[in-house]
């Protein structure tokens, strides 16, 4: 009986069991370690597609002059920056972050681009986001799903701040459909990434973790079933490059 309590109090931290009440702890060690060098390391880990992914997800939020987005896990604030523009000074944009470096990061970066009258701020956690139901038109989420302890209080928490009719999405790392994509996809994740995050940040560990918290993420299947199982409808997803990354979209009823 022990065992199986232990067993459910325990949940991953890349390949590792931790106790659910020290994951958060240690996710933000590593983003606090990777903060200042996070915008390089992007670039270096995805050969600068990641860009790509992002503005496919900003061309299918649907979002325009006026409307109210939330940005979380916004880190560095790259959509954040491209959704201030789309919403003008008539809408607003939240840029939430658990992680008060990576949201100083983001802020600072966005104060240097003049980017002040439409965004907010907020230091907040996924899954229990500190927002009045029904408020904002669109919310995106990308690269920190995987992150989350309990994604399914996330998803939950976003779809009762969402306006009906409004839009979840959801950008991850996910399942590749090519096994050969897979092999290299690996040896690189695995062999290389570590090495690079060594070099650049000064940081092996933070990078390693990285790479195994993308293989712990639900595939595109059962994530689309958790965002279903949260109350969003029209639930869909798009993979990009083979599957290594996904776009989810889920629509508030």
């Amino acid at each position: 009986m022990t065992d199986q309590k232990d067993n459910q109090d325990k949940t991953h931290f890349g390949y590792e069991q931790v106790k659910v009440e020290d994951k958060q702890a240690k996710v933000a060690d590593v983003f606090h370690s990777v903060a200042s060098k996070y915008d390089v390391m992007n670039d270096l880990m995805s050969g600068g597609i990641h860009r790509i992914w992002k503005r496919l997800t900003i061309e299918q939020s649907g979002v325009r002059r006026g409307h109210k987005v939330l940005d979380i896990a916004g880190g560095t604030g790259d959509l954040t920056m491209r959704f201030s523009r789309l919403v003008g000074p008539e809408g607003k944009v939240v840029l939430a972050d658990i992680n008060d470096s990576m949201l100083k990061v983001g802020r600072d970066r966005l104060l240097d681009r003049g980017i002040t009258g439409n965004v907010e701020f907020v230091q907040a956690n996924a899954e229990a986001l500190p927002f009045p139901d029904n408020t904002f038109d669109c919310i995106t989420i990308a690269f920190g799903l995987r992150n989350v302890t309990h994604k399914d209080n996330a998803l939950a928490s976003m779809a009762r701040v969402l306006k009906p009719g409004g839009k979840v999405m959801v950008l991850e790392f996910s399942k590749t459909e090519n096994p050969l994509l897979t092999k290299v996809y690996d040896t690189y994740s695995f062999s290389l990434l570590p090495k690079i995050g060594k070099l650049i940040a000064g940081d092996e560990d933070s990078y390693r973790y990285l790479a195994e918290s993308i293989r712990m993420h639900p595939d595109q299947e059962t994530l689309k079933q958790m965002m279903e199982d949260a109350g969003l409808t029209q639930c869909k997803y798009q993979n990009m490059t083979g599957g290594i990354v996904a776009l989810h979209t889920g629509i508030k009823p």
